[in-house]
């Protein structure tokens, strides 16, 4: 068992890294301090496979509970839903005491934190990530956003879960694609910290990728606690918290253009870090080499470097709308070496149009 603690004050809270832990629930939520209703959040993918263990381990811990699933996807993540959430919330008589579960991927874990943020102006809520790219990130650090049809995660907000539980065993079940987009978000930690991560992934990716459980474990736990110290000394993403966005900002508008539907955002990520690779090339802050590798690796692990079917131009339209705009102008979060970051606004349109024609199929 590992657990990590993300120090916030009175926000802070454990991510819990256990095997098994889904059979051992109940324990866990016997010491949350929170009221007895609880309303778990899944989608139709999950659900069957996972929402009846999850219900009786609450049912145990004498929580009243109430089921609400969703449609898989991407699509999932918009006001439209928040609001069925919402309306089943209030038939239910969630109160401010009363708790969200999210028993999912990212996407149920983002539309979950959404809703309690915003229900009765915040309740608690709860992360039982079940994909990789959820246990490694989006369940930890508390942004919880909905997505506007000009861009992904324009409307969200900080709020906190109570705690993180992590069964790693679950992972046994996601699929090739859906394991393989966590692993982008994976190699990104690899690129923000120290060298010995990155190649601790390129010496270990066999092992990786046949899922073995204690790389696994190792893999999940290294990348959580990455994500926690950042998020521990820029919470709301004033600075520092943006180098975790490295990659998002061409992989944001990969996923956009194609409806969020052609590429996962794992995926996109993995074409986003090359992009972003080749920008920091371009600009003379990165060796040609560490994109290569980076390159190499995601290759390996079954992901995209490349984007099929569109324009630049394309991609530079969603690109303006992405979160980290300032004053009009693009906050690019660049690489030196791994650990190494810079944050740049004055990159010219046209390396940018270059860049985009090299990750353009």
């Amino acid at each position: 068992m590992a657990d990590i603690t993300v120090h916030l004050g009175d926000r802070s809270y454990t991510i819990r890294i256990l095997p098994g832990l889904l059979a051992t629930l109940d324990q866990e939520m016997r010491k949350m301090k929170i009221g007895r209703k609880v309303i778990v959040v899944s989608d139709e993918h999950v659900a069957p496979l996972y929402a009846k263990t999850v219900l009786d381990a609450l049912t145990a811990a004498d929580f009243i509970v109430e089921l609400y699933v969703v449609t898989a996807g991407e699509g999932a993540k918009s006001l439209a839903t928040a609001m069925e959430i919402y309306s089943a919330a209030i038939r239910f008589g969630l109160d401010r005491k009363s708790a969200f579960v999210a028993l999912g991927g990212g996407v149920v874990g983002d539309l979950t934190g959404f809703v309690a943020a915003t229900y009765l102006r915040g309740v608690p809520f709860i992360q039982i990530p079940t994909s990789l790219l959820a246990q490694v990130d989006s369940s930890v650090g508390g942004k919880v956003a909905v997505n506007h049809p000009e861009g992904k995660n324009l409307i969200g907000a900080f709020h906190q879960p109570r705690a993180v539980f992590i069964d790693s065993q679950v992972l046994q079940t996601l699929s090739e694609r859906e394991f393989s987009a966590g692993l982008a978000e994976v190699v990104k930690y690899g690129l923000l910290a120290e060298d010995d991560f990155m190649l601790w992934l390129e010496k270990n990716q066999d092992e990786i990728k046949k899922r073995q459980p204690d790389i696994l474990a190792e893999l999940i736990g290294r990348s959580c606690a990455a994500k926690a110290k950042v998020v521990e000394a820029d919470e709301t993403e004033n600075d520092l918290r943006m180098v975790l966005n490295l990659g998002h900002t061409i992989g944001h508008s990969v996923e956009a253009w194609g409806g969020f539907k052609r590429y996962n955002h794992g995926e996109a990520v993995a074409i986003g870090l090359c992009g972003a690779l080749i920008l920091s090339c371009r600009l003379g802050l990165a060796k040609r080499e560490l994109y290569q590798r980076t390159e190499k690796l995601l290759s390996s692990f079954g992901l995209p470097t490349q984007v099929e079917g569109c324009q630049s131009k394309e991609l530079l339209g969603f690109i303006a709308h992405d979160k980290k705009v300032l004053d009009g102008a693009v906050r690019w979060i660049l690489l030196e070496k791994p650990g190494c970051i810079k944050i740049r606004d004055d990159v010219a349109l046209g390396l940018v149009e270059k860049t985009l024609a090299e990750i353009i199929k």
